[in-house]
């Protein structure tokens, strides 16, 4: 009996994912555990492994494909001693056309109940001026694609009840392909023109650089941008940020790497990043408060310090967890978030390894940012913006020398961590940054 190969779930919240390559052709045999494809998800590229073993019989869905619904068959598996004779279309067929009709079919009958009431007063208002036999039916969504689109209805064939018009009868007409008819009764709400834009919709930038001819070149997004794209436009619409920011002199946690790394003998080398995510685990265990998520019945108050490291990829931005860091010494936060880095560049990492986290990390120091605020991420409560250490002079003691600060900027979740409870963490945080001893005793 011929298996179906469906579309992977490689995450909890996965509900689609572009199947980005295929590893094997038709004809190849393939044994269980041995990759086949990959998947690209909203944070990483994914392999994936097949199951059973047998031929590739058939592949339904082509790599490059955007938007493949989780447990859709991408391809058909053949057991020993069949064919492709054996394969079942009608149980290979994926059902993407017809989940998009019904989906179509379902915001048509929503949109003529909004508006029901309106094309009753239309239609009888026009009764005595137009006969049965020369009205055009159609649905009030359909009407109003047709009257922006200037598609002709009366040169449309309706696919729905008594050949009525729908949504889904305009998907193939080309825009303006013909003159408005006259017959159409557009519903009396806004127009395409005059209805305000969805949010984050903002300027249209390819028709705004066509218009003033504009060269650009299209890099397409991937679905890595489009999540974080759309994670971080809600994270700012829906969580009330604001931000704190410390200045932490460097030199004792300089001259403590320095003697960290000289004593490694080149086995390890740990740099100022491995010390400030040492220094926020440390800094959340000694002050749990600002360690918290937000709920709509209860802040949730995490046990350990997991914190979320802020790496950029050729794909995007990814953020792997090292997982109670409080608990690891500098070697091991430093070797783990060399691996997964490398592993997160090169599309690796296991959604464990990216996905939850308690705090978040994001330095910019390296490329020479003194100073920045990080938009959080949902549904953390916290992200750290860390700048670069620079040298300024300083008085202590009536003294005025010269020494190496670094800021930190701490955008909060006003929700789950007030003013004081940011600026005690900070407070917190500086005295491991300025005495890293306290860190590794």
């Amino acid at each position: 009996m011929t298996i179906n190969i469906t579309m992977p779930a490689l995450s909890p919240t996965m509900e689609e994912g572009k199947l980005a390559k295929w590893l094997v052709n038709e004809g190849d045999e393939v044994s269980a555990g041995d990759v086949i494809a990959e998947i690209e998800t909203d944070k990483a590229t994914m392999e994936v492994e097949a199951v059973d073993e047998g031929i590739i019989g058939k592949i339904l869905i082509e790599g490059g494909t955007d938007n493949v619904k989780v447990n859709d068959v991408i391809a058909v598996l053949l057991e020993e001693g069949e064919s492709k004779d054996d394969i079942d279309a009608s149980k290979t067929s994926s059902s993407s056309s017809e989940n998009q009709k019904e989906e179509a079919l379902k915001e048509d009958k929503a949109e003529e109940k909004q508006v029901q009431h309106i094309e009753k007063k239309v239609s009888s208002s026009s009764e005595d001026k137009n006969s049965e036999a020369g009205r055009i039916f159609a649905s009030p969504l359909a009407k109003r694609i047709a009257a922006d689109k200037g598609i002709n209805l009366s040169q449309v064939e309706g696919s729905g009840p008594r050949g009525r018009i729908i949504k889904a009868d305009l998907e193939g007409v080309k825009a303006g392909s013909a003159e408005k008819s006259n017959d159409i009764q557009k519903p009396s709400g806004p127009s395409a023109e005059t209805r305000p834009a969805s949010p984050g919709a903002g300027q249209d930038a390819r028709k705004l650089a066509d218009a003033y001819g504009m060269e650009y070149e299209l890099i397409p997004n991937n679905n890595v941008k489009k999540i974080t794209a759309k994670r971080l436009l809600e994270s700012k619409q829906t969580v009330p940020h604001f931000y704190l920011t410390i200045e932490c002199r460097l030199d004792g946690l300089l001259k403590t790497r320095k003697q960290v790394n000289e004593d490694a003998n080149g086995e390890y080398k740990v740099s100022v990043n491995d010390f400030v995510i040492k220094a926020v685990a440390q800094a959340l265990k000694a002050y749990p408060a600002a360690n918290v998520a937000w709920g709509d019945e209860a802040v949730l108050q995490f046990k350990h310090s997991d914190v979320s490291v802020a790496v950029a990829t050729p794909n995007g931005l990814i953020t792997p967890i090292v997982k109670a860091a409080e608990t690891k010494g500098l070697r091991q936060i430093s070797e783990e978030v060399k691996d997964m880095a490398g592993r997160a560049r090169e599309g690796k990492l296991k959604p464990e390894e990216f996905q939850g986290g308690t705090f978040s990390v994001s330095n910019l120091g390296m490329f020479g940012i003194s100073e920045f605020g990080a938009i959080i991420n949902p549904p953390q409560a916290c992200i750290l913006a860390v700048g670069a250490g620079e040298q300024k002079p300083y008085v202590e003691n009536g003294e005025i020398k010269i020494g190496t600060f670094m800021k930190a900027t701490l955008s909060v979740d006003h929700r789950a961590v007030d003013g004081a409870v940011g600026a005690e963490f900070l407070s917190v945080f500086k005295r491991y940054i300025e005495k890293p001893i306290n860190m590794i005793v």
